[in-house]
């Protein structure tokens, strides 16, 4: 059985989190777009360890923007200073998020493994966001309903179902990079 004393320190612990969230989180509003027109979209990602690390990967290689859906607040910590530093846009579903890139021209791709289309090879638009689902449910959104939204798979060779969703995204943005590097 866990003590009052672990109880409060964990306690205390997750509200200073919270506290650092909601300053950068303040911080963001500021942010300014990367280098690159391109755009990440975390899908109900666990607010844990792959959120932050995907935001530092997103500023390390230029992207405008990291749309969060239906995420909460996350340790900021591992994103080293980039969740102050890429511009953050909330949304509680999806189909919003799909509405406002589709509007402002961007092709959606999410994805996914055992996709038909390799990312390898693929000709990525200058205006492209990238989908990443929850590494165990995926997708919050069938794919059925929004048509638009390219699938796109990263070959793998191994005997493990997936890649990490933080490794993926750092795949995909690397990939986006090396083919509209400026």
């Amino acid at each position: 059985m866990i003590d009052r004393a672990t109880r409060k320190a964990r306690r205390d612990k997750r509200q200073q989190a919270l506290r650092r969230y909601e300053k950068h989180r303040q911080r963001n509003l500021l942010a300014k777009p990367g280098a690159h027109e391109f755009i990440v979209v975390l899908d109900h990602l666990k607010a844990g360890f792959n959120v932050p690390k995907i935001f530092r990967s997103a500023e390390v290689f230029g992207a405008a923007e990291v749309h969060l859906i239906g995420i909460g607040p996350f340790d900021v910590n591992p994103a080293k200073g980039a969740f102050k530093s890429v511009p953050a846009r909330f949304h509680e579903d999806f189909s919003p998020c799909h509405d406002e890139l589709i509007s402002r021209g961007y092709s959606l791709f999410a994805l996914a493994a055992g996709a038909d289309t390799p990312l390898p090879g693929s000709r990525l638009p200058v205006r492209s966001a990238f989908v990443v689902g929850h590494e165990e449910m995926g997708l919050s959104f069938d794919p059925r309903a929004f048509p638009d939204v390219g699938r796109l798979s990263i070959p793998q060779f191994g005997r493990i179902e997936s890649l990490n969703v933080s490794i993926a995204a750092s795949i995909v943005m690397y990939e986006y990079v090396r083919q509209h590097a400026r």
